[in-house]
């Protein structure tokens, strides 16, 4: 249970006590009796097909709202067509490639689609009837990135391996650099954020490839079960013959090696990441944009030298991902959470791992950009022995022994 796993961390369990009473919900509800019946459908289908983005979304400032809100489930369209495995590959690439076309076509829908999300296809008409009420501005960002979205996800339909570091940055840049661009260019159209926002891609790119490694660093077992190789070759076999190879325990060792290596590469993104946020001024975007990453690097640290990623979904406690929400609402503490995490994988870093020195030269790098005097007002108190048992009984009484929290 994850009260008990962040029981001995009192930031943690006072963090999920009042997650789980309330004292956390920053999230402006939705005034339903204000929107369109088709703009009340999108954010039905928001939170159908995604419960985390639905919140994060919410929470957003103004007009911004619905741009993203229509922003991602266009792009939940064009995902969806990518991953239904019924569809042949060349009927796939023509509806990719059509879509940002159909989005000012009222009439378009696929209604053959077996994926779970295909609701968003079904009823695509709903989602573009609300993108062409959005202001021109917003709708020239989301038809552009999904021109370029489906364009590059298209060359990777019948591509069964990432070769090089070149091939998976490439990769990474359609399937989550371009999101990034893309909001990014939403939010200076908002003009909630500064032009220069919007107009640095590369450090927006940077922020999408950062989020995307770390998934599929983490997802490395997920992945090798269903058929899929994301890990780049150029990486892998220097450690192994075949990707597949690292499932087994006689390899573990080479595994972990190749999991620093690439862990290294992500963190490489992370300076990046801290130059953005400084950026950002309107706190419903910094929020928006900083949990994500502050979560990602926490998923490195903890995948770092863990050999449970080869067997296992390696994940942040509950209580972490909760206590990080919390906190990470200011530039001082989203560079204190990078901080910490890249001093947690410098001290682990295993003397005789090939990528030792590049891992502790980038550990180093982040620790300089990130120091900050802590004044300690942004940490939670210390819980008293007593407070820790009346919280525990609380827990208890109001919630069972079964309860789980779920963020997906």
């Amino acid at each position: 249970m994850e009260l008990v796993k962040s029981i001995t961390r009192p930031s943690e369990f006072l963090a999920l006590i009042q997650f789980q009473f309330g004292a956390m919900k920053t999230v402006q509800i939705q005034d339903w009796t204000k929107l369109s019946p088709t703009l009340k459908r999108c954010y039905q289908f928001l939170v159908m097909t995604s419960r985390s983005f639905a919140s994060v979304i919410q929470a957003l400032d103004g007009e911004l709202r619905d741009a993203i809100c229509i922003f991602y489930l266009v792009l939940r369209a064009l995902d969806t067509l990518e991953d239904d495995m019924t569809i042949p590959v060349e009927e796939k690439t023509a509806l990719m490639k059509e879509l940002h076309e159909n989005l000012y076509n009222p009439e378009w829908k696929y209604r053959r689609s077996q994926e779970v999300d295909k609701i968003v296809l079904e009823e695509f008409p709903v989602i573009s009837a609300e993108f062409r009420n959005l202001d021109k501005s917003y709708r020239d960002v989301i038809q552009e990135i999904t021109k370029r979205m489906a364009d590059g996800m298209c060359k990777y339909l019948d591509c069964a391996d990432v070769n090089s570091f070149e091939d998976w940055n490439e990769y990474c840049h359609y399937v989550a650099g371009l999101v990034g661009i893309g909001l990014s260019r939403i939010f200076s159209a908002s003009k909630l954020e500064d032009e220069i926002v919007g107009e640095d891609e590369p450090l927006s790119n940077s922020m999408g490839l950062f989020l995307q490694k770390t998934n599929i660093i983490r997802d490395y077992l997920a992945d090798i079960q269903e058929g899929r190789k994301f890990w780049p070759k150029e990486a892998w076999s220097k450690f192994a013959k075949r990707l597949e190879d690292f499932q087994d325990a006689s390899n573990r060792d080479e595994a972990v090696r190749c999991l620093n290596f690439l862990i290294t590469n992500a963190l490489h993104h992370v300076p990046d990441a801290i130059k953005y946020l400084s950026r950002l001024r309107n706190q419903s975007v910094f929020n928006f944009c900083a949990i994500p990453q502050v979560m990602a690097i926490g998923t490195l640290a903890v995948c770092y030298n863990n050999p449970d990623v080869f067997t296992t979904v390696v994940k942040l406690r509950k209580g972490q991902a909760v206590y990080m929400m919390k906190r990470a609402v200011s530039l001082n503490a989203a560079k204190i959470i990078f901080h910490d995490f890249a001093a947690e994988i410098a001290k682990i870093a295993p003397k005789n791992d090939p990528t030792k020195d590049k891992t502790l030269q980038i550990c180093e790098t982040i620790l300089m950009l990130t120091h900050v005097k802590d004044s300690g007002s942004s940490y939670l108190p210390v819980l008293s022995a007593s407070s820790v048992v009346l919280f525990t009984a609380l827990w208890y009484y109001y919630n069972g022994t079964e309860q789980v929290y779920r963020f997906s």
